[in-house]
């Protein structure tokens, strides 16, 4: 049986939810399926990060969320694996006012058919795109890909897509933005276990292979999720 952990509510200085909305696990009521997203909701915007694979899917939940897809301002996307970008299309078509973040690495093909619909703002550096998100840029060398960083900076949770990059990597450029407190998300065949010490949230989910033994090492802080947990920071 499939348990949902507790919400970890995370007192920070600014009014901000995060709630996962496509993952392999899910809570009843909603629909599972190999892919991430993750819903982050501030006081002034609405971020979807990646959209899983399955656009109806991805409705779906977000109806059962109450989240109408015209509420989201912003979507970013990690990289541009099939299970990430898939349910972008549908989207669009639900909401055309949205702005998209890509890194830049994309193929033309594809951001040409994103920036014909849409807004398209390409990354390759570091940067902020609202208030108290950021992305890291993207990084890595075989596979491109970008992570959110959100929160303030005395208390920063990365959100990450596969984390093909490796932990250490991801976390060396969050860190310049402030104090990383957790990390949510995909985290593939990392083993990079040291990078995890001292976090208050570990919520690894999708792609993560050790998951069993990252929640061994860090019972403490570690949160099975799937689609329906969120945390307030």
């Amino acid at each position: 049986m499939y348990l949902i952990f507790p919400n970890k509510d995370i007192k920070g200085d600014k009014n901000m939810k995060l709630t996962i909305t496509y993952d392999n696990e899910a809570k009843e009521g909603f629909i599972s399926g190999w892919g991430f997203s993750c819903l982050v909701e501030t006081d002034d915007t609405t971020i979807l990060f990646d959209t899983g694979w399955d656009g109806a899917v991805l409705l779906h939940n977000l109806k059962e969320l109450n989240i109408h897809p015209q509420k989201i301002d912003t979507v970013v996307l990690s990289h541009q694996h099939w299970d990430h970008a898939g349910g972008l299309s549908v989207l669009l078509n639900m909401n055309p006012d949205v702005k998209v973040y890509v890194p830049k690495s994309f193929s033309k093909q594809l951001k040409d058919e994103i920036s014909a619909r849409v807004g398209l703002v390409e990354v390759d550096q570091a940067q902020k795109i609202a208030d108290s998100v950021y992305t890291t840029g993207e990084l890595g060398d075989k596979i491109k890909e970008q992570s959110l960083v959100v929160g303030s900076s005395d208390s920063l949770y990365i959100i990450t897509g596969c984390s093909h990059p490796g932990v250490t990597a991801i976390m060396k450029v969050a860190s310049g933005f402030g104090k990383v407190s957790g990390i949510i998300g995909g985290l593939h065949d990392s083993k990079e276990y040291e990078m995890l010490e001292g976090l208050d949230l570990i919520a690894s989910c999708h792609c993560t292979k050790y998951k069993d033994e990252i929640a061994r090492r860090f019972r403490d802080v570690y949160r099975s999720v799937g689609v329906g947990w969120n945390c307030v920071l």
